[in-house]
């Protein structure tokens, strides 16, 4: 049982400064702050704000790797090109940045399943993905995924079976992962354009498979 210490009026009033004044220690809670502080002087428009990370987080970066992933299961050709040397093949579909030129490609397989993480931090490829997502941040994620990677796929509703080796990649500055995750059957007849609709972002970081019908969010 506790009990509670009545505080002065004065002290509880220099207090409650002393903690407005504190800068908040979690980095999400800074930039909270610097979003809030911007809406209020009228520098930025919350709704604009909104749309842009929708963009960034949902359409433009998954969409470019999934276009990448629809060419390779197109064009074999292609395909050993982006394993041999992924810079250079993400190059020729207009990918461009500075994060593109350190991607290495890492191809699933029926009996080899990729998944990628960051232990460090949140070092993700976002010229082709996108922002990570914010599980992909989560410090859970980033240490489970190397000590039961199995374990988080299933989570994720992924289970391999025992035979299938994973392979779990860590993300660095240095160098970012894209996974080529395995072409669904029976979709032979499917167009390029039709297939780059099926891939989802989390197929590319290795956390789930991909389906050959269309995601929910583009039907």
């Amino acid at each position: 049982m506790s009990a509670s210490v009545p505080v002065a009026a004065g002290a509880a009033e220099q207090s409650q400064d002393h903690q407005h004044q504190l800068v908040p220690s979690d980095i999400s809670l800074r930039v909270k702050s610097l979003e809030s502080l911007l809406v209020e002087k009228g520098l930025v428009d919350p709704a604009a704000l909104d749309a842009l990370v929708d963009t960034y987080e949902n359409k433009v970066g998954p969409r470019n790797g999934a276009k990448i992933v629809a060419r390779a299961w197109t064009d074999p050709a292609y395909k050993k090109r982006l394993l041999a040397d992924a810079p250079a093949a993400i190059a020729e579909l207009g990918f461009l940045s500075t994060q593109g030129e350190h991607t290495l490609a890492v191809e699933n397989t029926p009996k080899v399943h990729n998944m990628v993480v960051c232990t460090l931090c949140s070092c993700y490829p976002w010229p082709i993905l996108g922002l990570p997502p914010v599980w992909y941040k989560s410090s859970a994620y980033r240490a489970r995924a190397v000590i039961d990677p199995r374990g988080v796929l299933k989570e994720f509703g992924l289970e391999l079976p025992d035979n299938v080796e994973l392979r779990v990649w860590d993300s660095t500055a240095e160098l970012r992962y894209l996974v080529l995750p395995e072409r669904p059957a029976g979709t032979d007849h499917m167009d390029e354009e039709t297939l780059a609709g099926l891939v989802t972002r989390n197929s590319m970081v290795g956390v789930e498979k991909v389906k050959a019908s269309l995601p929910k969010e583009a039907r």
